[in-house]
C-alpha cells in the first residue's frame, strides 16, 4: 500500500513539474529575428573588404563610414545605407545604383538590377543593397518591384530586418494582398519595442485597416481600382494591369447582381404580402388562367457583365449602390467606368 502511494506521489510530482515547464515556455516569447549590433556589422564589413584594404584610399573611406567608435550610437536603419555605400566603393554597378537612388528626380524606366541575382556576389553586399533599393522603390510606389527585390531574403541576411518586414507589409497592403500583409505585420511586431516610431505607427494603422477589410466588398474593390490607377500612372499597361481590370469588373458585376437580387426579393416579398388573400376558393378545382400564357422571346445574349446592362438598369444599380454605400465609392466607380469608356473610344 505504501509502495503504491509512493508511485502515485511521484507521478503527480512529475505531472506538476511538466505542466509548470510548459506554462513557463508559453509565457516566454522569443522573437524569430534579431537586430545585429554595430560592432557585429562593422566586423563583417571589414572582413569582407579586407583584400581591398591594401588600397590606402579605400581603407580611409571605409574607416570614415565605419569608425571604431562612432560619435553616437547608430540605429539599425542607418546600417543598410552604410553597407550600400561600402559596396559602391568596390563595384561600379553598385555605385551607379546608389547614385540613382540618391537623385532628387527619379528617371524611368527603372535601372536593370538583374545582376544582383548573381550568386557569386558577396551575400552581405548583395542582399543589403537589394534591401536598400527596395526601400527606395517603396517611396516611388513601385510595389511589385519591391516584392521582386526582396524575394528570398531572410531576416538574418540583412542588417535591418525591421525594414525588410516593413517594406513587405506596406507593399502587400497597397497591392491589396491582405493575408501576406498580415504575415509581414506580425513578424514586424515581434520586436515592437525597438521599432522606429514611424514603423510602429504605420503598422498599427495597417493592422486596424486590415481587421475591417472583407473580400469582394466595395471597399476591397475600390482599393483594387486604386491599384490599377497607380499602375497606369506609372506607365504600366501590360497583361498584369489588364488582368487586374478584368478582376475589378467581375467583382463589380457580382456586387451589382447581388444588389439586383436583393431588390427583386424585396419587391416579390412586398407584392406577395399585399396580394395574399385570407379567403379560400369556393370550389376545390384548379383556378383558370385569365392570360393567354404567351411570352415574347428576347435575345439576351450569351454573356453577362456590367457592359450588357441597359442604361436604365445601370442607373438603377448605381442608385442602389449610392443608397447603401458612401458617396465616395459611387463617385469612384462612376469615374472608373468613364475612364474605361474613354479608353474604348480611343481604340481603333
Amino acid at each position: 500500500m505504501n509502495h503504491r502511494r509512493y508511485q502515485w506521489s511521484c507521478a503527480l510530482l512529475l505531472l506538476a513539474l511538466s505542466w509548470s515547464g510548459q506554462a513557463r515556455a508559453e509565457l516566454v516569447f522569443t522573437p524569430s529575428w534579431q537586430v545585429p549590433t554595430y560592432a557585429q556589422v562593422r566586423g563583417e564589413v571589414l572582413a569582407w573588404l579586407e583584400p581591398g584594404m591594401r588600397d590606402p584610399i579605400l581603407a580611409r573611406q571605409l574607416r570614415e563610414i565605419w569608425p571604431a567608435t562612432p560619435l553616437r550610437k547608430p540605429n539599425s536603419g542607418q546600417l543598410v545605407p552604410w553597407l550600400a555605400e561600402s559596396f559602391a566603393l568596390i563595384d561600379s554597378r553598385a555605385r551607379q545604383l546608389v547614385e540613382y537612388c540618391n537623385r532628387l528626380d527619379a528617371v524611368f524606366p527603372l535601372p536593370d538590377t538583374q545582376w544582383l541575382a548573381d550568386p557569386t556576389l558577396p551575400p552581405m553586399g548583395r542582399d543589403n543593397l537589394r534591401l536598400y533599393y527596395a526601400h527606395w522603390l517603396l517611396q516611388q510606389t513601385c510595389y511589385d518591384e519591391v516584392l521582386e527585390e526582396l524575394e528570398g531574403i531572410a531576416p538574418e541576411q540583412v542588417a535591418d530586418p525591421a525594414t525588410l518586414f516593413f517594406c513587405r507589409m506596406v507593399a502587400y497592403h497597397q497591392l491589396v494582398r491582405p493575408e501576406e500583409s498580415r504575415v509581414a505585420l506580425a513578424r514586424l511586431l515581434e520586436q515592437e519595442e525597438i521599432l522606429p516610431a514611424r514603423y510602429l505607427q504605420l503598422a498599427r494603422l495597417i493592422g486596424r485597416d486590415l481587421a475591417g477589410l472583407e473580400d469582394e466588398s466595395l471597399d476591397h474593390i475600390s482599393r483594387r481600382m486604386n491599384d490599377v490607377r497607380r499602375r497606369l500612372e506609372l506607365g504600366r499597361a501590360g497583361d498584369q494591369v489588364r488582368m487586374a481590370e478584368r478582376g475589378v469588373l467581375q467583382s463589380l458585376d457580382k456586387l451589382i447582381k447581388k444588389i439586383e437580387q436583393q431588390q427583386q426579393q424585396a419587391a416579390a416579398a412586398a407584392v406577395g404580402g399585399s396580394a395574399q388573400s385570407t379567403r379560400p376558393m369556393k370550389d376545390s378545382h384548379p383556378a383558370g388562367l385569365k392570360a393567354p400564357g404567351r411570352v415574347d422571346s428576347r435575345d439576351i445574349g450569351h454573356q453577362t457583365g456590367w457592359g450588357d446592362l441597359s442604361p436604365k438598369q445601370r442607373q438603377q444599380a448605381m442608385q442602389q449602390i449610392g443608397r447603401e454605400f458612401p458617396a465616395y465609392y459611387r463617385e469612384m466607380i462612376e469615374q472608373y467606368f468613364r475612364e474605361l469608356a474613354s479608353e474604348g473610344e480611343q481604340k481603333p
